[in-house]
């Protein structure tokens, strides 16, 4: 696999990773992703959203002071270059064995520096049998970060919302899976464009798709 030199300045050498995260029990995240505020920058209200930023000691997690989340236009044409404010994941979620698990899962696979920030995106999208749910509003895209990390949380009664991976954006993915729950990809940032696809209902009632997105840097401010 290529070596790619990060903006953090470590030398990281995996492309992309995908895992089956036996550890963590995913029932236990399911109430603190009903409670979800709404994204406001994203029309429609179908997607509701919290994020916090850590900081990794050991095995333990270091909260983060509150910060807004910030990326160019280069890498979200659709709200970039704006700072955007979402409410902070719950305190109870954060103390739970099973996030510390996960961030930390992510922290080792990408063998990120004890000092480097990572961002916590708890995201669910909705869909209903009247308005599909759009995971991935931007299209193919960057995040302009150094690692993606997108864990499944939750499916429930619904169709779709399958993960590529490309190289370019011109060509065909590379990767194609629907994430169950449980299961976490992680990707190079630098060496991916990445995309979700929409969401609809199984049957005649709404629908929800719940992840983890995390990042490395946090791209907060």
């Amino acid at each position: 696999m290529k070596t790619v030199l990060g903006a953090t300045g470590l030398d990281y050498a995996f492309m992309f990773t995908f895992k089956k995260v036996n550890s963590i029990n995913v029932e236990g995240f399911k109430p603190f992703f009903n409670d979800l505020p709404i994204d406001p920058y994203i029309k429609g209200n179908y997607r509701f959203r919290r994020l916090s930023r850590f900081t990794v000691s050991g095995n333990n997690l270091i909260k983060l002071p509150h910060g807004y989340l910030f990326q160019s236009k280069q890498y979200n044409p659709l709200v970039g270059d704006k700072k955007r404010e979402f409410a902070e994941l719950d305190g109870a979620l954060i103390e739970l064995d099973s996030f510390k698990t996960l961030v930390l899962a992510f922290s080792d696979s990408c063998k990120l520096h004890p000092e480097v920030e990572i961002g916590v995106h708890q995201i669910r999208t909705t869909c209903s049998p009247n308005n599909y749910g759009n995971p991935a509003p931007e299209g193919i895209h960057r995040d302009g970060t150094d690692f993606v990390g997108i864990f499944s949380a939750d499916r429930d009664n619904i169709e779709g919302g399958e993960t590529h991976l490309y190289t370019t954006k011109k060509q065909k993915p590379v990767f194609s899976k629907i994430l169950n729950p449980g299961e976490l990809l992680l990707v190079n940032d630098h060496e991916f464009f990445h995309y979700t696809t929409p969401i609809k209902p199984m049957a005649d009632s709404g629908g929800t798709r719940d992840v983890f997105v995390l990042t490395c840097p946090s791209l907060l401010i």
